[in-house]
């Protein structure tokens, strides 16, 4: 296995984070900030930045632009998720398109996944 830090890549994500994407600062000022369970911006784990992360209920939250879809798209995507999940992190993959079309239904989403998750840690 390899670091759950990578130092290497701590300017990248400083940059992502003052450089979200429409649907990043949608969910995070909207939902994400301000909900109950504390998640972070652009967290480093190995190699990979994580979207959003809590750590209390160990779940990733990515989202997919059209980039995801495409073969090597997926692939790596494959590849990220098996690397996450090797440390008990659980990725929910959301489409940019359902932050726009249903944005209620992603926040509800996200918080039955977060709860159930911490449910079966106790």
């Amino acid at each position: 296995m390899q670091p759950k830090h990578n130092k290497s890549i701590v300017s990248l994500a400083k940059a992502l984070r003052k450089s979200m994407t429409q649907e990043e600062r949608h969910l995070w000022y909207d939902f994400l900030r301000g909900y109950a369970f504390k998640f972070l911006r652009q967290k480093i784990i190995g190699r990979y930045i994580l979207d959003f992360y809590c750590a209390e209920a160990r779940i990733a939250i990515e989202l997919d632009g059209s980039g995801h879809y495409t073969e090597e798209g997926i692939e790596y995507d494959e590849k990220r998720t098996a690397f996450l999940e090797e440390y008990g992190i659980k990725v929910l993959r959301i489409p940019n398109n359902e932050i726009h079309s249903n944005f209620e239904g992603v926040c509800q989403y996200i918080d039955v996944e977060v709860r159930q998750s911490l449910s079966q840690q106790s």
